[in-house]
């Protein structure tokens, strides 16, 4: 077994500046522990807060970031079925051994069998962004065919897969984004009203393209004003989904407004089911699997990265210059770094949620 290459830091701090190259030997696997060939790895908000020592979970330093992959098993440990190795999969890594290298070992309840067709790109975007939409609007919201959603951040990596699935669903769509690229990409997806937040308030437009009734669901993933602001267009019996904070502030609801309006404010925190509800992760897993093999959604990729590139583009991500998803390929395509088309669907696929 010979070295690797992996991105890890030894302070905190902002990961151009933190995170660097280096060599590395084979890790250990340890019961359960499934090692991985990393073929690509999709970057996250959540991996420029761990960077910073800003988010929820703190691994020990030296540490390499990275929360989701996808390459081919080579390796199993104790209590692992050997059958896995050699199988094409995406997976979370073990807190520190982070997707940000060549090589990455994860516990064998987050290792996921992907399609042979399914490009390793795809699959490396597949997973945080829409289990965590999935789970919200199916298993937190409970949304409905018919029913009106509003996606805050439409253009960004959460975004995207929240109007896929939003329209997949049988929803009526509508988002909002900063700027004209950002609101016709929102449109090539196929939301049906977009709302540009830099020079139009949303609550005003939602309000009136509902009759006043406001939104069923709204997706919120920024938080701050953002989310003050949602509370104005939540429809009776609404359901408001706490998916972040990408605003840097942490709002606060008065719970008499939530009383008075007849509204829920939802929490959604996917990664907690990863330990408290693992067979519900799979059960989402296989219902993306076959909505993206019927073509109702595929990961929005805007940037494919070498290893090398990944402190930069996490900096633009960090930055909100980013739309869709940058993922890191151990083989970039020929038109890395340009938008691929995205999938419009006007209406789901019968049988696939």
């Amino acid at each position: 077994m010979s070295k690797f290459r992996a991105l890890r830091l030894h302070r905190l701090g902002e990961p151009e500046e933190v995170l660097g190259l280096e060599s590395l030997d084979p890790l250990l696997l340890g019961d359960g522990g499934v090692s991985i060939d990393v073929m690509a790895g999709a970057l996250n908000f959540s991996d420029v807060l761990m960077c910073r020592g800003g988010y929820q979970v703190k691994p020990a330093l030296p540490f390499t970031p990275g929360v989701e992959v996808s390459g081919v098993v080579t390796r199993v440990g104790e209590g692992v079925s050997s059958e896995l190795v050699g199988e094409r999969v995406l997976a979370v890594p073990d807190s520190g051994l982070g997707g940000f290298a060549e090589e990455t070992v994860a516990r064998v309840s987050q290792v996921f069998r992907i399609p042979p067709a399914m490009p390793f790109e795809d699959a490396a975007a597949l997973h945080v962004t829409y289990q965590t939409s999935h789970l919200a609007l199916h298993r937190r919201a409970a949304i409905q065919p018919g029913e009106t959603l509003l996606v805050h951040a439409g253009a960004g990596g959460v975004g995207t897969a929240a109007i896929q699935l939003g329209i997949a669903a049988g929803a009526r769509v509508f988002a909002t984004a900063g700027g004209k690229e950002k609101v016709d990409l929102c449109r090539s997806l196929g939301a049906e009203l977009v709302i540009d937040y830099l020079s139009d308030d949303f609550v005003e437009v939602v309000k009136e393209a509902t009759g006043g009734r406001g939104a069923d669901v709204i997706f919120d993933p920024v938080g701050g004003d953002t989310f003050d602001r949602s509370r104005k267009c939540i429809a009776f019996e609404g359901r408001l989904l706490v998916i972040g904070f990408t605003s840097g502030r942490i709002p606060e609801a008065p719970a008499n407004h939530a009383l008075v309006k007849n509204y829920s404010i939802l929490g959604v925190h996917w990664g907690l089911y990863n330990t408290k509800n693992p067979a519900l992760v799979h059960e989402i897993h296989r219902s993306l699997i076959g909505l993206y093999e019927a073509g109702a959604i595929r990961p929005l990729i805007s940037e494919v990265v070498e290893l090398s590139e990944v402190p930069a583009a996490l900096g633009r991500l960090a930055d909100r210059r980013t739309t869709g998803k940058i993922v890191w390929s151990r083989a970039p395509a020929p038109d890395n770094g340009r938008v691929r088309e995205p999938v419009r669907q006007e209406t789901p696929p019968s049988g696939t949620i």
